[in-house]
């Protein structure tokens, strides 16, 4: 991998992608390979084959999928798993067919067991049932795994499996009715300064525990494996650190300065216990995450503020 070679990623326009492209552009890499919807439709094959031939990049990083939260893919589940599939299905086997050098394939630590041991390490996959919330989509990330193993094993193609933790930062989706924790928090607890509200609701207990990396990190991680890492396995990416939502809900009143209170709200699930990724294989290596979570919701804020009338809400 040089910075001349033709990276293409995939899904540029969302929060891992659009990170990804900051980051190859601030490593003054030359030959950048974007595209967006109206030009090509990832979830056709023919489309995909058709761009890879006139295309042929060197380099394919998948950041391209459909995601959401817990309300999301308990609401969708046949979208989650039928568009997942397909996407990563055509991409992968385009980039084999016309001769890219290395494939990085991003997948979920939702892909690991409900009641894993903690940390999750790398070999837990396939070891116990899945978390029912999003079940469906955690199925299509782990085909994307054996897939990126098999055509390794089968035709020498070198694509590697990228396991992020939770992530969050620039260019996330904001909406109250799909997206992750900490956008979500964010903008609820930003509309409750804004309006006196004196109590914020949040889905759950408030127990469950998470770990959070803020994309740029994630991005920083992926320009590093692709030079770095050439495993048949997958690796996982996080920062080694993880907190309750209720804790989670406290760091970001002090970062919007709100000084309600919230309630929690039970009846809503709270999906896995407890997800903190095992990242001594990545460390071994030589990679350590760099933004606190306090900073990086304090970037991410301040992101939204500017951009609130016009992000993904």
């Amino acid at each position: 991998m040089n910075k001349g070679s033709k990276c293409f990623v995939a899904g540029h326009r969302g929060l891992v992608g659009s990170a990804l492209v900051r980051k190859l552009n601030s490593e003054d890499f030359s030959n950048l390979i974007v595209c967006d919807r109206s030009e090509v439709d990832l979830l056709s094959q023919a489309a995909v084959q058709e761009f890879f031939s006139e295309k042929t990049p060197d380099i394919v990083i998948i950041a391209a999928a459909m995601v959401g939260g817990i309300n999301a893919n308990r609401s969708y589940p046949a979208d989650f798993i039928r568009n997942n599939l397909q996407i990563q299905t055509n991409l992968i086997d385009a980039a084999y067919q016309y001769g890219a050098q290395k494939l990085l394939f991003l997948g979920s630590s939702c892909i690991y067991p409900r009641l894993a041991s903690q940390p999750i390490s790398e070999d837990c996959l396939l070891t116990g049932p899945l978390e029912e919330t999003n079940k469906a989509y955690a199925i299509a990330k782990i085909a994307g795994i054996e897939m990126c193993q098999a055509y390794k094993k089968q035709y020498g193609f070198n694509a590697v499996s990228v396991m992020p933790t939770n992530l969050y930062g620039p260019e996330d989706n904001f909406s109250l009715e799909d997206s992750h924790v900490i956008p979500a928090l964010i903008r609820k607890i930003h509309e409750a300064k804004d309006s006196g509200q004196n109590v914020v609701m949040v889905w759950g207990s408030g127990e469950p525990r998470r770990e959070f990396l803020h994309v740029d990190d994630l991005a920083d991680a992926c320009l590093f494996l692709l030079r770095n890492y050439n495993d048949i396995g997958p690796i996982n990416v996080g920062w080694g650190k993880d907190f309750s939502i209720r804790e989670l809900a406290e760091i970001i009143s002090s970062v919007i300065g709100y000084t309600g209170e919230f309630e929690f709200d039970a009846s809503k699930p709270d999906g896995t216990p407890r997800k903190l990724l095992n990242v001594s294989k990545l460390q071994k290596l030589g990679w350590r995450a760099k933004i606190t979570l306090e900073s990086g919701i304090q970037a991410t804020y301040q992101w939204y503020l500017k951009n609130q009338d016009t992000c993904r809400s």
